[in-house]
């Protein structure tokens, strides 16, 4: 879906062209792979991990937001294990738990008390202050 977005934003690659065709289930080596050859034909280079994860991060809190992610699928990735900066952030990472079987356990709190803080979160971090350009 980015490579698509980032054909219909003028960015034209040969390598963006073929990512744009690929299947959500592709490989996610042979994506990167593919991501980072695109950027070079671009002339783009890559961001720092750490910031590329902040950025991710801010980007999952605007489509808890949106309605676009359910509260339960943050705990399907390892959110909880981004190095952090701001208040903000650490508000939100603190709410995302390691597993979604365990969140009264490991949080202490109820599922629907869970949902309403972690949303409460992401919209203090979507806005506040950008990190940095594309965020």
């Amino acid at each position: 879906m980015i490579a698509a977005e980032a054909l219909a934003a003028g960015l034209d690659t040969p390598t963006l062209c073929e990512l744009a065709g690929w299947p959500r289930n592709a490989d996610a080596h042979d994506i990167r792979n593919a991501f980072e050859q695109a950027l070079s034909e671009s002339g783009i280079g890559l961001p720092d991990p750490d910031l590329a994860r902040r950025h991710g991060l801010r980007r999952l809190a605007a489509r808890l937001v949106d309605g676009e992610v359910a509260p339960a699928d943050l705990a399907t990735d390892d959110w909880w294990d981004v190095e952090v900066e701001t208040a903000e952030e650490r508000s939100f990472v603190l709410l995302i738990p390691q597993c979604g079987c365990c969140i009264e356990y490991t949080l202490g709190l109820d599922q629907r008390t869970w949902a309403a803080e972690l949303r409460i979160a992401a919209l203090a971090l979507t806005s506040s202050a950008s990190i940095g350009p594309g965020c």
